[in-house]
């Protein structure tokens, strides 16, 4: 990651911008992380919701991915930084 060379300077709302979207982040997270937990224990009370669940448990990992690479982008775009 090339960082840059020069100082970086955020305007108050950049700021209230990167704010912003690290709650969205820190929401769209937790919310998948619950999906996690309570499909885990639907499963434990009552196993004969595996079919039904594993869906719910397969799609939250690529979804907790997604909105990490969402802010990633967003924090680098703002910051100057870029991927080498």
């Amino acid at each position: 990651m090339a960082v840059p060379t020069e100082r970086v300077t955020l305007e108050p709302t950049q700021i209230t911008a990167l704010l912003k979207e690290l709650a969205t982040t820190r929401h769209d997270i937790n919310n998948a992380l619950s999906l996690i937990s309570a499909a885990s224990e639907l499963i434990r009370m009552n196993p004969d919701l595996v079919p039904r669940m594993t869906a719910t448990l397969n799609d939250q990992p690529g979804k907790i991915g997604a909105s990490l690479q969402r802010f990633s982008t967003t924090l680098e775009q703002s910051l100057s930084v870029h991927q080498t």
